[in-house]
């Protein structure tokens, strides 16, 4: 971060932002020089973050960068997603595409499909538009590969979502129901275990 900001003073960089930081190391790095935007996995089946993550870019008044709003897929496809991944594909390898875990994730799709068709508009839209939602300082960045997902996502921004139904989403769905973890245990890293050590525990070489 001393070095970011000396870039930032040079001229050379306008922000500065993280990705997957836990709480006490955006802390620590918002005392070194202010962080703009924090990047942080958030969709209706990845909510870990509204615990400590989001409250702490709120309190700090630090924006919020949420990837993989639609599930990496799922949100928008279901199960069946997994039949269309390539062999590089990394998702494969994921806990939660695993098919014992896809089987008992099945029922995630099946409702927000359900409340979609109430709506009128796509699985995909809904689940984007409730990331939209959570506040002016939150912007979703969906992977798009195709025009027609450029499409609906743009189609998500004219969903409505009532504080009554971003609630029922959010029943219909609690935190901690989803089986498998978001990544295997040697690929990627999260908020959970990349924290920084404290100073006071460095050794000088």
């Amino acid at each position: 971060m001393g070095e970011l900001k000396k870039l930032v003073e040079e001229g050379k960089i306008k922000y500065i932002g993280l990705s997957e930081a836990s709480a006490s190391t955006i802390r620590r790095a918002h005392v070194v020089h202010p962080i703009t935007a924090i990047q942080l996995e958030w969709s209706l089946w990845t909510r870990d973050v509204e615990e400590e993550i989001v409250p702490t870019c709120r309190e700090l008044g630090i924006g919020i960068v949420a990837y993989s709003p639609l599930g990496r897929g799922f949100l928008s496809s279901g199960p069946k997603m997994v039949e269309n991944l390539t062999e590089q594909d990394d998702r494969k390898f994921f806990p939660r595409f695993q098919q014992e875990n896809l089987e008992q994730n099945a029922w995630i799709f099946d409702r927000i499909n359900e409340m979609a068709l109430k709506k009128g508009c796509t699985p995909s839209q809904l689940s984007l538009a409730w990331v939209q939602h959570q506040g002016v300082d939150v912007c979703p960045i969906p992977g798009t590969t195709k025009v027609e997902n450029l499409q609906q996502n743009i189609g998500a921004l004219s969903v409505k979502l009532t504080p009554e139904e971003m609630s029922e989403l959010e029943s219909l769905i609690p935190a901690d129901s989803v089986m498998g973890g978001r990544y295997p245990s040697l690929m990627g890293s999260t908020w959970e275990n990349s924290d920084t050590p404290l100073p006071s525990s460095w050794k000088a070489e």
